[in-house]
């Protein structure tokens, strides 16, 4: 029989936005058991922000919220209280790891920092997962996915000479940092599996991003040249791009990087005269004259479909991909036969809701998808089950706005 591989494991996470949740939707779809920790009187923005299942505006219908916290155990404290601080504390004391992504030092003054919860668990794992890490002159500043993008340099890089610096069209510090810190917990794991003790991990989300950078940053320390927005230009390959096909906003990239390859895409292209023309003859007259070049590949494959130009090419052996839209990744057959996409049904008439899968799979310990938490769904459950709390003094803190 198998089992997911992190089963047994327990995780108690003070989280918003996606960096903190994606690194416990993780956990959790491996086996982990997930309790997150939110309030009622002061909800997390995805709650908050569309789109909405069915459009309709509900914090259980929130699909940012939805997608990254799957499979999770959902309960609500006002932290603002004392009794809640007690009640985190105790759950803190039946968990293995916390996971928070507060700005820095919010945790501590909330008394929940990580020498508090030692004092509490002396093997407890913590992962702060902030913007900028735990120390340094931004340790406390708070932040967010476009500004954070900002400083690590892709915007510089994002875009066309003639252009502004440009987004990479979505918060990517959001998506990298949170599988850094899935390896530092795992590894922490194994650590205190070895040894008994736990530890503190201060997680960068600033730094994430930037040691992906480092073919930029060597550029600039070992040749002195600062690297500049090209487009979808590269300065190994031509034909590289992105290049117009027929139908409504259909794009097919390709990439041509040596000359055997081009011998091949002239091939699929019917030998047109231009490619016997001097300007195309080798890989450094081609990169001189691409603006050239570009105009007459598109003039050909403004004639093909998309699929029919990637078919086309890849059959040849020369690289080249359809520029896939939402509808297209929902109907991808690759995807689809790897069963990638989870359609589960939520209660409350919300009807059902597709998540994302995970990218690998264990061959003994595959991973499993559940549905996100309604607000607060599991508070009952979580805290006389799991806790132990008696009825009546579940009862008390609910009246006392504990659990609001």
């Amino acid at each position: 029989m198998t089992d997911e591989a992190l089963r047994g494991t327990k995780v108690v996470s003070f989280e918003q936005g996606v960096a903190a949740p994606l690194v416990t939707v993780i956990l959790a779809s491996h086996g982990a058991q997930v309790i997150r920790i939110e309030s009622g009187t002061r909800l997390e923005w995805h709650r908050q922000t569309g789109p909405f299942v069915g459009n309709i505006v509900s914090p259980n219908r929130a699909m940012p919220y939805l997608f990254v916290n799957a499979g999770k155990y959902g309960v609500t404290l006002n932290l603002k209280k004392p009794q809640a601080i007690e009640v985190a504390k105790r759950l803190v004391g039946c968990a293995d790891v916390v996971v928070e992504n507060f700005a820095g030092g919010v945790m501590a003054r909330l008394g929940l920092g990580y020498e508090d919860l030692r004092q509490v668990k002396p093997d407890i794992i913590m992962l702060s997962a902030d913007i900028y890490g735990q120390t340094g002159p931004f340790a406390e500043d708070r932040g967010h996915g476009n500004q954070l993008a900002a400083l690590t340099a892709l915007p510089h890089l994002t875009g066309f000479p003639d252009q502004r610096p440009q987004f990479p069209g979505f918060t990517i510090t959001d998506f990298t940092a949170p599988r850094v810190a899935v390896l530092a917990i795992v590894a922490a794991l194994d650590y205190r599996r070895r040894t008994g003790k736990g530890q503190y991990l201060d997680a960068s989300q600033f730094e994430s991003v930037v040691h992906l950078l480092t073919p930029v940053l060597l550029e600039y320390e070992v040749n002195g040249r600062q690297a500049s927005r090209m487009g979808n230009r590269s300065n190994y390959a031509a034909p590289h791009g992105v290049y117009r096909c027929k139908g409504d906003n259909r794009w097919c990239a390709i990439t041509v990087f040596t000359n055997e390859e081009w011998a091949k895409f002239c091939q699929v292209i019917g030998k047109p005269a231009w490619v016997r023309s001097p300007e195309f003859a080798t890989l450094e007259r081609r990169l001189e004259n691409q603006d050239k070049l570009d105009r007459l590949v598109e003039k050909w494959i403004l004639n093909h479909s998309a699929e029919e130009v990637m078919s086309l090419m890849q059959t040849a052996g020369v690289a080249a991909g359809v520029v896939q839209n939402g509808q297209d990744l929902d109907n991808d057959p690759q995807l689809k036969y790897r069963h990638f996409y989870w359609k589960l049904d939520h209660p409350n008439d919300i009807g059902s809701f597709s998540y994302s899968g995970m990218p690998a799979k264990l061959s003994k310990t595959p991973y499993g998808i559940k549905r996100a938490p309604m607000l607060g769904e599991h508070n009952e459950q979580v805290f006389t089950q799991i806790l132990g709390m008696s009825d009546e003094e579940f009862a008390q803190l609910m009246s006392d706005g504990v659990f609001e």
